[in-house]
């Protein structure tokens, strides 16, 4: 384990209990507790921690800038990788405490899904296995928002994580910088202060960085205006610089909004960068022509892909390079993960706001783009290809000419590596989605397969089942080499071994019973299937497919077709982004099937359904401890990978899902046979829009579907009158919302979906038969290890070494 001086850490606890907060820890409340022991864990680690951060420093290095990191509740996973949890247990009992008292510590809100959760696993897996990364973001004061469900409605409210401080986060104000934006005669300039979070290493000496940048104003106040009685202009640059951290995200379907995304992807790169030339500096001296040499930069999707020109800014202008040079420095920096084959979600930025925001940049970019339609010219590109390739393109949208700057474009030129982040994924993106790059540029693309913590996502959420684990492979060592897994194959017809599992099942759907019952005020029943769906909402995931189907039962059950029904408890977990009308519609007709299946004296034996609210890291720990059904059910070609569907598979749950995203290398690895995939595929749903997909007909000629979609407009539901479910059906049957009918082909797969749940419903009841297939799913689950991801990374991509702390 990590060398600490537990004894000490021990004694500062009860030393700080008493310094900050005048009394014995017990009689500290939880917040003052987990100050304590976390202040006191700090200053254990503090020293490990100056020795790591100089060795990243002093060798190649890699930084990971990511607009989240979704780190959840850090006590609990740090203790764990110290080995401290037993002492500190042990402290808290001699003082009448239980440990469990820190899961009253709310996660620290930032990020919203898994973008962020990839994020924060990628600086797990390189501190435990020694690697030279640090990670780079923003310090969001309120994260996204806090979510209620109030009558069925999503409600947000802000999330004020660190209100009772932020014990493992070290302001770091020697080390801030200023970010400028706007033109000379309207330049606001607010200051970046760095707040370090270290990302401690399982079992190591090794700490990494996540340093997050918060925007705060060069003057707190104009004391002229205030003295004048102007006291809304008297704070107007403070008000101005603390929105740029404030909120994760930000409502973009106003100007405003959209400009402010802007600027904070300008603003934490820009303060990134100018951190990583300062570290460079001073490790290596003045003689930046080697930067490349001794750092990479990995751009994760594309917020942060404004770091390119601003590189080349700062080369120029604070350095003195040259253009030439500046720009070959700085094409050799830096590496694009993408994560998402939507259109909508590669950025394309009006012009008129890099303008506005960043002018500095603008000649750079339009420089960038000069020499990519050059540099392709010159290897015997079409023209009508460059164009179509551009950084900046201008054109007709609609009846006006826009001219927009395409981030993904910014990002393939400008990158060493281009990456997916499952094998369908990388090849959607060389086949289609970036198919002119890859046809000029094949070297630079490469599948890095994204994976998950062990740490967390076994070992720390599902102890009971990391016990039985352990004791099979006769040690812990699956705790960094997951691939150990495989040797619990061999017990896969050992029904004493699978009782034990079952009983660890049982224990963790228990556990989640009552977590659901403190946390919502739900009563669910632990004896039941626990089918569960959790991620971001989305209509591409298709939440509303799930809820449709539980909907087609509820029917088929009272008409008494549906006889044979084990009970069931289908468990969401989602938050819908503040302006996404549809998303928010979709949680409301959750809570309304849910309300009239508890009101149905028939139905209501055989299906519950929960919609649990404010779903954050440490909700999402529960629940893939207890699933039986693991919902990763997207339209075939849209979800670029998925991490939740690692999770639950790494826990023992069935994969219920289509031929999308990571869901096809979870069933290549664990077999097919030991999961439920359904559906069209990618060359099915392609076929299906090329011929004219027609879901109206289906409504027509499907009496099943027929009445599950009239059910959202005929009284059966009610969306308290704000016209919700109304709109869900027209978008299944008309284009309007989208260029097509049914954009994400629920009707086409809503008979596989309905089959392949209600056969896995009938197969639960051979108990045996069943526990064996969740079992080979955790003993197949070693390839989804964010070590292994990581390993690749480090690797094939980044070229960085372990170092020695």
């Amino acid at each position: 384990m990590a060398k600490v001086n537990v004894e000490q850490i021990m004694q500062s606890t009860k030393l700080l209990a008493r310094c900050l907060y005048s009394r014995e820890l017990s009689d500290l409340s939880p917040q003052e507790l987990h100050d304590v022991v976390s202040r006191a864990v700090m200053g254990g680690i503090s020293e490990n921690w100056q020795k790591s951060m100089q060795a990243h420093e002093h060798t190649r290095r890699a930084c990971y800038l990511s607009a989240e990191f979704l780190v959840g509740r850090a006590i609990y996973n740090n203790l764990m990788c110290l080995g401290l949890t037993d002492e500190v247990d042990k402290l808290l009992s001699e003082s009448g405490i239980s440990i469990s008292t820190f899961e009253d510590i709310e996660d620290a809100a930032l990020g919203n899904g898994g973008l962020g959760r990839l994020a924060a696993c990628f600086l797990d897996s390189a501190a435990t296995h020694n690697l030279p990364l640090d990670g780079y973001g923003i310090r969001y004061r309120f994260g996204l928002f806090k979510q209620t469900i109030e009558e069925g409605f999503q409600r947000e409210k802000l999330d004020d994580w660190s209100r009772f401080g932020d014990p493992w986060s070290v302001r770091r104000e020697d080390l801030a910088v200023t970010v400028r934006f706007g033109r000379w005669d309207k330049t606001h300039i607010v200051r970046a202060v760095p707040y370090d979070m270290p990302i401690i290493g399982y079992g190591t000496s090794n700490i990494g960085t996540l340093r997050l940048w918060q925007a705060e104003p060069m003057t707190e106040m104009d004391l002229d205006k205030f003295n004048e009685g102007k006291y809304t202009e008297a704070v107007s640059e403070k008000t101005a610089a603390e929105d740029i951290s404030g909120v994760l995200y930000p409502n973009d379907e106003t100007r405003q909004g959209r400009v402010l995304r802007l600027k904070q992807q300008y603003f934490f790169c820009s303060a990134s960068l100018q951190d990583m030339l300062r570290a460079y500096k001073a490790a290596h001296g003045s003689d930046l022509s080697r930067l490349p040499e001794l750092l990479t930069v990995q751009l994760n999707d594309t917020h942060p892909v404004i770091c390119v020109p601003e590189l080349v800014r700062l080369l120029t202008a604070q350095e003195g390079m040259s253009m030439d040079d500046s720009i070959a420095i700085a094409l050799r920096c830096f590496n694009y993960t993408n994560h998402t084959v939507l259109p909508e979600a590669l950025e394309k930025w009006d012009w008129d706001f890099i303008g506005e925001v960043i002018p500095d940049c603008a000649a750079i970019i339009l420089e960038l783009d000069r020499r990519m339609r050059a540099d392709l010219a010159s290897r015997g590109v079409a023209r009508e290809i460059i164009d179509r390739m551009a950084i900046v393109q201008t054109g007709w949208e609609g009846v006006e000419i826009k001219t927009r700057l395409h981030m993904a474009n910014l990002a393939v030129y400008c990158s060493t590596y281009v990456n997916g982040v499952a094998a369908l994924h990388t090849e959607i993106l060389k086949e289609s989605v970036l198919a002119d790059w890859y046809k000029v540029f094949p070297e630079r693309f490469q599948n890095k397969t994204n994976g998950i913590t062990q740490r967390r996502w076994l070992g720390l959420c599902n102890p009971q089942l990391s016990a039985l684990i352990t004791e099979l492979l006769g040690s812990d060592k699956w705790l960094t080499d997951l691939s150990q897994l495989k040797g619990l194959a061999k017990f896969v017809d050992d029904k004493a071994v699978l009782d034990r599992f079952m009983q660890v099942k049982q224990t963790r759907r228990e556990a989640l019973a009552a977590y659901i019952l403190k946390h919502d005020g739900i009563t669910i029943d632990p004896n039941t299937i626990f089918d569960i769906q959790i991620k971001r909402l989305h209509e591409y995931k298709r939440q509303l497919l799930n809820a449709l189907s539980i909907l087609g039962m509820y029917f088929m059950i009272k008409d008494g077709e549906l006889t044979d029904m084990r009970p069931t408890t289908f468990i969401f977990g989602a938050k819908a982004a503040s302006s996404y009308r549809r998303a928010k519609g979709i949680i409301k007709l959750i809570n309304a099937i849910a309300e009239l299946v508890e009101n149905d004296p028939v139905v209501s034996k055989y299906i519950k359904v929960v919609f649990v609210s404010n779903y954050n890291v440490s909700y999402a720990e529960q629940l893939v401890a207890a699933a039986d059904i693991s919902e990763q059910i997207s339209t075939a070609g849209q979800e670029a990978s998925g991490t939740g569907n690692m999770k639950l598979m790494l826990n023992g749950a069935v994969t219920l899902g289509t031929y999308d995203g990571a869901n096809i290398e979870i069933v290549q690895e664990a077999g097919e046979e030991n999961n439920y995939i359904f559906g069209a595929r990618v060359e099915d749903v392609n076929a299906a829009r090329a011929g004219g997909y027609n879901p109206e007909a289906i409504y027509s000629s499907d009496a099943l579907i027929r009445r599950v979609l009239d059910a959202l407009t005929d009284g059966t539901l009610s969306d308290g009158g704000t016209g919700y479910f109304a709109e869900l059906k027209d978008t299944l049957l008309h284009s309007g919302a989208y260029p097509y009918a049914d954009n994400f082909f629920l009707l086409l797969d809503y008979r596989p979906y309905m089959e392949a749940r209600l056969r896995l419903n009938r197969d639960f009841g051979d108990k045996y038969a069943f526990a064996r297939k969740c079992w080979l799913n955790i003993a197949n689950a070693g390839w989804f290890s964010s070590d292994r991801t990581i390993a690749e990374y480090a690797k094939e991509i980044w070229n960085i070494q372990p170092v020695e702390v």
